[in-house]
């Protein structure tokens, strides 16, 4: 087994650099790594569906879309990572507990017992302290999970507190459960380095032919196209998200209405309106400079304001709080 040394601490790199990984090398690989503060949504989720849009504008966090299935995680420097990849027969690749065990073992040494829960999560007296993903390329499986060590929950709670009654639609939600640091259940205090460290220390006795590899700059090329053309795109992290309706109550002056936005690949495809006392002149206008645009809210507001259709902030405020 192959042991990647990753201190990026990058997130584009990281998401990017696991795909990498998966499909450009060979043999069975771990890697630990970190991320700065970031949100990343599962392959088959609504990625507005499952953040707070306000919190994460005004706090500039990178929302990021993974390969692997699974819910909505919240990274910072206080959560470490997990990456398995191996390779075997594809109808025995898919194991969650298997790959969660030595895990179990490493927090075992620590003295804390964690244990596999439910579908995908290794919890300590109920709480939450890890959520796992797996995905399949060819005959290779990457399992890969969060071990909160010392996470800010309180932004983690802020950041993921999604709005999905708002949103209509067939992707995959997350499940909310209650949340807990390692750190809380050590008998004395180490860094999140020396749990790192401590970490690798029991995965890479149950290998004695484990090596150590550090990334090539063809690696890092690579994994770099691979951010420019994918993990950086709005189509990928947004508009790959099953199409939706989102449905908000609009409020301003004398208009009150329900405005149902339907959105396919990320883009606007129709604006109903369920009031049929709306004033028309709002409903045309909205129709005719919102239909084909990105559901996204920079495009937007640059619409409102270009627009002379729309010339009143206080409403153009309104929209976007109603649309975001």
């Amino acid at each position: 087994m192959l042991y990647i040394s990753r201190k990026e601490t990058d997130p584009y790199f990281n998401i990017a650099a696991e795909e990498y990984v998966l499909k450009e090398l060979s043999g069975d690989i771990f890697m630990l790594w970190q991320n700065s503060p970031s949100i990343i949504v599962g392959k088959h989720q609504n990625a507005l569906a499952e953040i707070n849009q306000k919190y994460v504008r005004s706090k500039n966090i990178p929302v990021i879309r993974r390969i692997t299935g699974g819910g909505t995680v919240y990274h910072d420097l206080g959560n470490l990572n997990f990456s398995f990849i191996k390779s075997g027969n594809r109808n025995e690749l898919i194991n969650f507990e298997a790959y969660t065990q030595p895990i179990i073992k490493a927090l075992r040494h620590l003295s804390i017992e964690a244990k596999f829960e439910g579908k995908n999560d290794l919890r300590v007296q109920g709480k939450k302290i890890s959520g796992n993903a797996e995905h399949v390329y060819k005959n290779r499986v990457l399992h890969h999970g969060t071990l909160l060590f010392s996470s800010d929950l309180n932004k983690l709670n802020e950041a993921i507190l999604a709005p999905t009654k708002n949103f209509t639609d067939k992707s995959v939600q997350s499940n909310r459960s209650i949340v807990a640091n390692i750190s809380d259940f050590l008998s004395g205090p180490i860094s999140i380095n020396q749990f790192r460290e401590k970490i690798l220390e029991q995965i890479i006795k149950s290998d004695q032919k484990a090596s150590y590899y550090t990334f090539s700059e063809h690696d890092k090329n690579k994994i770099n196209e691979l951010i420019k053309t994918k993990y950086s795109q709005w189509e990928w992290n947004y508009a790959y998200s099953p199409k939706y309706i989102l449905k908000k109550e609009f409020h301003f002056k004398d208009i009150r209405t329900q405005i149902n936005l339907k959105v396919k690949n990320g883009i606007i495809k129709d604006i109903i309106f369920t009031t049929e006392k709306l004033n028309k002149t709002f409903e045309l206008k909205m129709r005719e400079s919102l239909i084909g645009l990105r559901h996204e809210s920079n495009e937007i507001e640059s619409r409102l304001h270009s627009s002379p259709r729309f010339n009143d902030e206080a409403e153009i405020k309104a929209i976007l709080e109603t649309l975001f």
